[in-house]
């Protein structure tokens, strides 16, 4: 069954760290979350104004973070002394589970800084097992390409024959990053039951009779297949996961089942036992 638009989502402009300008695309009123999907943000600028403060020290709880660098370089650090940094298609995949405290800043003071983060919920079992990180540079990330010139790039799940790095994530998650050519088109499978989406950032897709510019995202109805086209070109994130269908809880950084959860939380981060 082909999975069609359920809606529609413009990015909202917002910022966050110690004021890095972002697109925020997951998080918003009007799509608080997309079970299993906390947040999704988009960062693009050349100016080094909208980034330069970066993500100074912050703590996390009970999910994970998943960056993924077009273009830059990010450094990261955290209390435990886990330090990495991330540089052009490069992705970390970063379960914080327990808590741990880190920082993201840019490590270039001019030229192009874009992105992408996105916050996975972690199910109720996993929220406070040991914090983990899989840095992943962009050589060990297969990309597909079909004979008319569209590319695939498979971060998490399979695409095809190719299978992503990212490994060792409950909730069966799908990430690819997808270029169309100019009247390109391709059917992809996406696992039934996964909640996706399908967030465009270059040119424009159609996907059935509706056309998709940069700068939105669409949330796609059930099914197994994705059929999509793009005129012009466009290149875009498929992104899904398995719902969870947990309670959450969410206060800042922390995000757990109960209110209770986030005020242990709360007094453990006080009391520096992250």
């Amino acid at each position: 069954m082909l999975r069609t638009i359920k809606a529609l989502i413009p990015g909202q402009a917002t910022s966050d760290g110690a004021g890095v300008k972002l697109k925020r695309l997951i998080g918003t009123q009007s799509l608080p979350d997309l079970d299993p999907f906390l947040l999704l943000d988009e960062f693009s600028s050349d100016s080094p104004d909208d980034y330069l403060a970066g993500f100074p020290d912050h703590p996390h709880r009970g999910f994970e973070t998943v960056t993924y660098m077009l273009n830059g370089r990010m450094r990261h650090r955290d209390n435990k002394g886990n330090e990495g940094l991330l540089q052009s298609g490069d992705v970390q995949w970063m379960t914080a589970g327990s808590g741990l405290i880190h920082s993201e800043m840019p490590e270039q003071e001019q030229g192009l800084m874009r992105g992408f983060q996105l916050w996975v919920n972690l199910p109720r079992a996993e929220k406070m097992k040991a914090p983990r990180y899989q840095d992943i540079a962009s050589r060990h990330i297969p990309v597909v390409s079909d004979d008319a010139g569209n590319s695939i790039k498979v971060i998490a799940g399979r695409y095809g024959e190719a299978t992503g790095p990212v490994d060792g994530v409950t909730l069966d998650p799908l990430y690819l990053d997808i270029e169309l050519v100019p009247g390109g088109q391709l059917s992809i499978a996406v696992p039934s039951g996964h909640n996706a989406l399908v967030n465009v950032f270059e040119g424009s897709v159609e996907i059935g009779e509706q056309g998709v510019t940069k700068g939105n995202m669409v949330v796609l109805k059930d099914g197994d297949q994705l059929s999509v086209s793009s005129a012009e070109g466009g290149r875009f994130l498929l992104i899904a996961g398995q719902p969870l269908r947990e309670p959450v809880v969410r206060y800042g950084p922390f995000v757990m089942n109960t209110s209770e959860e986030i005020q242990q939380a709360m007094q453990d981060y006080q009391a520096g036992r992250f």
